[in-house]
């Protein structure tokens, strides 16, 4: 399935990933101590009926949230999830699209121009730099410029995953 750039405030996006993580920790912590209690007045005591709870905890929260994931409100978060997604998937092949760019391929091109374009814009979102990555920032320029002498759009519009099926990965 493609992935499309979407733009979104970073001010809105910073607030509602604090607040759906807050209510992530909160959701945990509730779940976890109701379920060790449950446990522990079910059956007797044990470090193992506190680990038991605690997980149960986790299980209760991941399905809240796997089903609350689809609503209009969680776009931001949801976007950022599959950005790093997609952006992880990417990393893996990236020796070998560095090596196809110097070959010129336009495939590598595009998918390398994706990378940067989305790092970037995970940057902002989070409120970061990359200031600091100085072999990125200059890898980012090489693409950039690769891609003004072929004639191609400096940004791209989103990702398809199956073009990484042309490299191999590592």
């Amino acid at each position: 399935m493609p992935f499309q750039f979407e733009d979104y405030d970073p001010e809105v996006y910073r607030r509602k990933a604090r607040l759906i993580s807050l209510a992530m920790a909160g959701q945990l912590i509730v779940c976890a101590l109701l379920f060790t209690l449950l446990l522990q007045a079910v059956f007797a005591g044990g470090f193992w009926l506190n680990a038991l709870g605690v997980l149960l905890g986790v299980v209760a929260t991941s399905l809240v949230f796997a089903l609350l994931r689809k609503r209009p409100w969680m776009a931001e978060v949801r976007y950022v999830w599959q950005l790093k997604h997609q952006l992880a998937r990417v990393s893996g092949y990236l020796p070998a699209l560095r090596r196809s760019m110097a070959q010129g391929n336009p495939a590598a091109l595009d998918i390398l121009a994706f990378y940067h374009q989305g790092m970037a814009q995970l940057a902002e979102l989070n409120g970061r730099t990359l200031d600091d990555d100085a072999e990125l920032l200059a890898e980012r320029e090489v693409v950039r410029a690769a891609r003004r002498e072929r004639g191609l759009a400096e940004r791209v519009e989103g990702f398809d995953p199956h073009q990484l099926d042309a490299f191999r990965k590592g």
